[in-house]
């Protein structure tokens, strides 16, 4: 099989599991039940804490790597200034998007950076999908409920999860042809992408996953932060 073709399955198929989070989140659209609502916030808490992990063990330590420290700070500080004014102008237009950003600021350059990644070792890029996959899962619930939320109808919003499931297999065959051989560029993606989520799991994730009176939800950003250290492991 071509690697363009193994690189647009499988980058589809991580993708997909965002669209899989926000089908659990339908099924589980329980309201009023105090259990269902710390379970809803503690999986809010995991997806942050896997965003936190991708962030700190993956896209920051990678990003690094390819670039020099003075490049690298002020593309991190790019990518925070460019996402708060993003998330500001979604705030006065009443239309929350904040999950669903922090979801495509992690996918997209993660896809990226698989098709750059797995010509040259297939075995660590298909570890990097099945990492991606895991991450999708929760913020793909959390996205789900965040734009129901704001009144979007349910079949609107799983379709949006679907299109933005077809980034992946773009994104990975965008790193596969263009960016392999410019491993600055991949570098410079990265650090861009971990500023964002950096400044949306601080002002946006992290305060919807608390509750009053209640601490066991919060361990979910413990527990993301351990996948991301095993899959940082099994990575390296």
């Amino acid at each position: 099989m071509p690697q363009s073709l193994v690189i647009a399955i499988v980058c589809w198929a991580a993708g997909l599991a965002s669209l899989g989070g926000a089908v659990v989140a339908r099924w589980f659209g329980i309201r009023g039940s105090e259990v269902a609502e710390e379970v809803t916030h503690g999986i809010v808490a995991f997806g942050g804490g896997i965003l936190f992990a991708a962030v700190a063990l993956a896209l920051v330590p990678e990003g690094m790597s390819l670039l020099p420290l003075w490049l690298a700070v002020p593309i991190f500080f790019a990518g925070a200034l460019l996402f708060m004014v993003a998330d500001e102008r979604l705030s006065l237009t009443g239309r929350p998007r904040s999950q669903l950003m922090a979801m495509l600021l992690d996918f997209v350059p993660e896809a990226v950076s698989f098709g750059a990644v797995f010509p040259h070792n297939p075995r660590l890029g298909i570890l990097l999908a099945a990492f991606i996959g895991a991450q999708n899962l929760p913020e793909g619930f959390a996205a789900y409920r965040e734009m129901i939320g704001a009144g979007a109808p349910p079949g609107q919003v799983l379709r949006r999860m679907l299109y933005v499931s077809l980034l992946g297999p773009a994104a990975g065959l965008c790193g596969y042809y263009l960016l392999r051989s410019s491993p600055a560029l991949v570098g410079a993606l990265m650090l861009l992408a971990s500023g964002g989520i950096l400044y949306l799991v601080f002002q946006d994730v992290a305060p919807q996953a608390r509750m009053r009176r209640h601490w066991a939800p919060t361990l979910g950003a413990a527990l993301g932060f351990i996948v991301g250290m095993v899959g940082e492991r099994i990575l390296n």
